[in-house]
């Protein structure tokens, strides 16, 4: 019942409540949709505390520990920090299934932060695959996927009623998306 309670509180105020320190933003989308550009950018316009699951998950291989939930943990808290510092903070996800984006509400609540989801896409599935099988990875010893690998992933569509409200973004146009995504982020 409380959980229930907590949620609708979250999810209510799409305004920054007057009581929040800072927004949280997260991403969710799956590689090749263009999170990583956006999110950068983003992160750059608001100077907003910005971080990657992919840098964690990497950091994580090269320890020789497990990738998985761990990395969403890690990224959780560091979040979750930076908010209650009064800092906007952007997290870069795939987020893929919903007990990865469930957690985001809690984290915003305990950071008394504003709550953006957002999910990017690419309408176009032949620029979506040009994007993945053009990527190189960005950090030492990451891996990043194959087209086959983004297909069968598995990604489950999201649910409002079950993860939150989102704004999807359409990320064929980078300073499009930023745009729309920085009128999100405008004093209210």
């Amino acid at each position: 019942m409380v959980g229930t309670r907590l949620d609708e509180q979250v999810n209510a105020t799409p305004p920054r409540p007057p009581e929040a320190l800072a927004t949280l933003t997260v991403f969710a989308g799956r590689p090749g949709t263009g999170k990583t550009t956006l999110a950068k950018a983003l992160a750059q316009r608001l100077q907003a505390c910005y971080l990657r699951v992919d840098a964690v998950e990497t950091a994580l291989q090269r320890t020789g520990r497990p990738v998985g939930v761990e990395a969403y943990a890690v990224i959780h808290e560091l979040a979750l920090s930076n908010l209650l510092l009064g800092l906007d903070v952007v997290v870069d996800a795939v987020n893929p299934v919903p007990e990865a984006r469930v957690g985001w509400r809690e984290t915003a609540l305990r950071g008394r932060a504003r709550l953006l989801q957002v999910e990017t896409w690419l309408p176009d599935q032949s620029e979506h695959r040009r994007r993945v099988e053009a990527r190189t990875p960005d950090i030492p010893d990451q891996r990043v996927p194959s087209w086959l690998e983004v297909e069968n992933q598995t990604w489950v569509p999201w649910e409002t009623e079950r993860d939150g409200p989102r704004t999807l973004i359409e990320t064929s146009d980078s300073g499009e998306a930023l745009t729309t995504l920085l009128a999100l982020h405008a004093p209210v």
